[in-house]
């Protein structure tokens, strides 16, 4: 018991305990309160806030644990490691078919069809976004409230609901980025990416506006028990990896978890230091065109050389 709480507790942060209850925040929509309350004796979790539950602690441990931690909790369990267990990798419950669903900012602005909010306006064109853009991300801005200033990007999931924003200041914020606190464990305007197709997985959305049927991937890395990696896996689609410059690192370990599963990786090679989102569509796609295939003993050598 004590070792199954002391794994949670690396797992899904810190916890206050009322009776046979252990209350976390919860992993799923990311309420900032801790509304998301385990009972380890009867292996149940239930969030009070976005009503995700399941009857199988190890769902948890799986989808936002390491390898190592699954294994370790494996152990506590008595149960097997079954290294044939591919197929059932990316199974779910019935009660985890969560699927977060937002509304716009009170204060949303479309910016589709005008050009009278010249402000917002002017700074989408000095990052080389014209109408079209606009036109196909939805882009808006807000006038007022928490997200004053800011321009927003929306994401739709593959039923066409809103499940997360970009919130990005387009004025002297000192806080570039001020997005919903739900999860971030979507795929980014999954309505409109293409998975029989190669998927352009870039840093951040205005990246993915530069390239072609490109997903953002909202966060440090890819886990392996993500939407987005599930989503690539399932559908065997090719990958082209388009990170800043200066992620070196993070770029390795999605590369190596990638080629793992077997998924074809190619990977930009940049002229300079500049990111995607600050060249010209034209310059992505003719970098992306010459972007080498990446074999396992080309990532292996480049991760040692990075030492």
């Amino acid at each position: 018991m004590k070792e199954k709480t002391s794994l949670l507790f690396d797992v899904l942060g810190s916890y206050y305990k009322s009776n046979n209850e252990h209350l976390f925040r919860c992993p799923y929509c990311k309420h900032h309160k801790r509304k998301f309350s385990v009972n380890i004796e009867r292996g149940v979790y239930k969030c009070w806030v976005c009503d995700i539950k399941g009857r199988n602690l190890y769902r948890l441990i799986r989808r936002f644990g390491s390898l190592k931690q699954q294994e370790v909790w494996k152990a506590f369990s008595g149960e097997k490691t079954d290294l044939n267990g591919f197929d059932n990798l990316f199974d779910e419950d019935e009660e985890e078919s969560f699927e977060q669903i937002l509304q716009m900012p009170p204060s949303f602005r479309s910016l589709c069809g005008t050009n009278s909010f010249k402000t917002p306006l002017r700074y989408l064109e000095k990052r080389g976004i014209d109408k079209k853009d606009i036109l196909k991300w939805k882009m808006g801005f807000c006038s007022e409230g928490p997200y004053q200033g800011r321009i927003i990007i929306p994401s739709f999931n593959e039923n066409g609901d809103l499940n997360y924003f970009i919130a990005r200041t387009f004025t002297d914020n000192y806080k570039r980025y001020l997005n919903p606190p739900v999860s971030r464990d979507i795929v980014f305007n999954e309505l409109y990416v293409d998975f029989d197709k190669e998927v352009t997985i870039v840093e951040g959305a205005f990246d993915a506006v530069k390239a072609e049927n490109a997903i953002p991937i909202l966060g440090s890395t890819i886990r392996e028990t993500s939407r987005l990696f599930r989503r690539i896996v399932e559908n065997n689609t090719p990958v082209l990896l388009a990170l800043d410059p200066d992620a070196k690192y993070k770029a390795e370990n999605i590369k190596r978890l990638f080629l793992k599963y077997g998924i074809e990786v190619r990977e930009l090679q940049y002229d300079d230091e500049r990111d995607i989102g600050d060249m010209s569509k034209e310059e992505v796609k003719n970098l992306s065109q010459n972007a080498p295939l990446i074999k396992e003993d080309d990532s292996l050598v480049s991760a040692i050389s990075n030492l």
